[in-house]
C-alpha cells in the first residue's frame, strides 16, 4: 500500500471497499503493519489509542469512517444512525479541528441529500470522502514547496513531533519540506526532537526521514536549545493541529518551548499547516481545547518496568499553544502568510466556505 516514489500510504479504503484501511502506527518503526476497520467502536479507539494520528490525518479518516459506516445503514435509520457514528467520531479528539470539520462535512452532504435513495446518499459520500483525500494531498505538495522556498542548501532544522505523510497524505506539512529537498537533491539536514512523551519524533519522524534519504540526528527535546546556541538549527519547522485567527498554534506539547528557545537565539519558526486546520472562529489560543491524556503515558509506557513511582499524579496535556508572536510565517498551500496574522489570515481564507 504505497504511492509513487515508495511513500506508504496511511489511509486507504480496503480493496472490497468494505474497511478503511490504516496504517497502525502504534507498532512503528519496529513493525509496518495495517489494520482494517469496519466498526465504529475500533474506528474510534483508532483515533482515541493513536493508531491513526496527526490532524489532517485522522480528517481525512474520519470522511473515510463515515462512508464505511453509512455503507451498512438501514434506510428507516440512516440518519439516525449516521448522526450518532458522527458524533462518535468527532468527539474522540477534541484539538485537532481537521476531526470535527470533515466529519460535519459528509454529514451536511448527507442531510442535504435527505430524501434521495439511500445507495445515491452512500455513493455521494464515498465521492466526497476522496475529495477531502485528494484536496489533502494537493495542498500538501502545495506546503512542501512553499516551505523549501524559506530553506537554503545546507541548511539544518529542528522538528518537533511528526508532520510527514503519516500525519496527513504524501509528504506531509511540517516535514513536506525536507521529503521535497531530498527528492530534487537538495542537501536540508534535520534535528529531530524524540517528542515525549509519545516519542512521534524518534518512532515516526526519524523513520520517514531516513526512508526519504534525509541526513537526520534523533535528540532528547531537552536538547534543541544547546543545538540552537550552538549554531547548528538554521530553521524550526512544525505543522499544527489546531491554529486560530490571529495565529496561535495549537501543536503537540513541546512546541511553544520549541519556538520560545528560538526566539531567544534568532531562529526563525515555521508552522506549516493547509486551510482546514485553520480554525477562524476560533479567536485565540485560549479557545482552543487541550485534550489531556491517561498519565501512564509518562508513567510506563514504552518502559519494560515503570520508572516513576507508584501513585505519583501526573498531568499529562497532548498540546500546548505557540504564541503568535513567536512564529515567523505561516506556510499554506495558498503561499507563505506574514504577520499580522489577524489580518492576514482572513484576507487570505476569510472568505471561503467553512463546513
Amino acid at each position: 500500500m504505497t504511492e509513487g516514489g515508495g511513500k506508504v500510504k496511511n489511509i486507504a479504503l480496503s480493496p472490497d471497499g468494505s474497511a478503511v484501511r490504516i496504517v497502525d502506527q502504534t507498532r512503528l518503526p519496529g513493525e509496518l503493519a495495517y489494520i482494517d476497520l469496519r466498526e465504529r467502536d475500533e474506528m474510534v479507539e483508532a483515533i482515541a489509542a493513536l493508531r491513526v494520528r496527526g490532524a489532517p490525518a485522522i480528517g481525512i479518516f474520519a470522511a473515510w469512517c463515515v462512508y464505511v459506516l453509512a455503507g451498512s445503514y438501514p434506510a428507516e435509520s440512516f440518519f439516525e444512525r449516521l448522526d450518532a457514528d458522527c458524533d462518535a467520531l468527532i468527539k474522540c479528539r477534541p484539538t485537532a479541528v481537521n476531526l470535527a470539520r470533515q466529519t460535519e462535512r459528509m454529514r451536511a452532504l448527507a442531510h442535504g441529500m435527505a430524501g434521495a435513495p439511500v445507495h445515491e446518499i452512500v455513493g455521494a459520500l464515498g465521492r466526497e470522502a476522496r475529495a477531502i483525500h485528494e484536496e489533502d494531498i494537493a495542498m500538501c505538495r502545495a506546503i512542501a514547496q512553499a516551505g523549501l522556498s524559506l530553506l537554503h542548501p545546507g541548511d539544518t532544522v529542528l522538528t518537533h513531533c511528526n508532520a510527514g505523510p503519516l500525519a496527513t497524505s504524501e509528504y506531509g506539512t511540517g516535514l513536506g519540506p525536507l521529503l521535497l529537498a531530498a527528492e530534487r537533491g537538495v542537501d536540508i539536514k534535520a534535528y529531530v526532537d524524540e517528542t515525549r512523551p509519545l516519542l512521534q519524533g524518534a518512532r515516526l519522524t526519524a523513520w520517514e526521514l531516513m526512508n526519504a534519504g534525509v541526513d537526520c540526528t534523533l535528540i532528547c527535546d531537552n536538547m534543541a536549545a544547546l543545538a540552537m546556541a550552538q549554531g547548528r538549527v538554521q530553521a524550526v519547522l512544525a505543522g499544527c493541529d489546531r491554529m486560530a485567527a490571529n495565529g496561535d498554534a495549537a501543536n503537540k506539547i513541546g512546541t511553544s518551548g520549541a519556538a520560545i528557545i528560538a526566539r531567544h537565539y534568532g531562529v526563525p519558526v515555521y508552522i506549516l499547516l493547509p486551510s482546514s486546520t485553520i480554525d477562524l472562529a476560533c479567536p485565540t489560543g485560549a479557545d482552543i481545547p487541550i485534550e489531556v491524556r491517561d498519565g501512564e503515558e509518562i508513567r510506563s509506557m514504552w518502559y519494560e518496568k515503570p520508572m516513576a513511582p507508584a501513585g505519583v499524579k501526573c498531568w499529562d496535556p497532548a498540546f500546548d499553544v505557540t504564541d503568535h508572536d513567536l512564529i515567523t510565517a505561516v506556510v499554506t498551500e495558498k503561499g507563505v502568510v506574514y504577520p499580522p496574522y489577524d489580518v492576514n489570515l482572513k484576507k487570505l481564507f476569510g472568505t471561503e466556505e467553512r463546513t
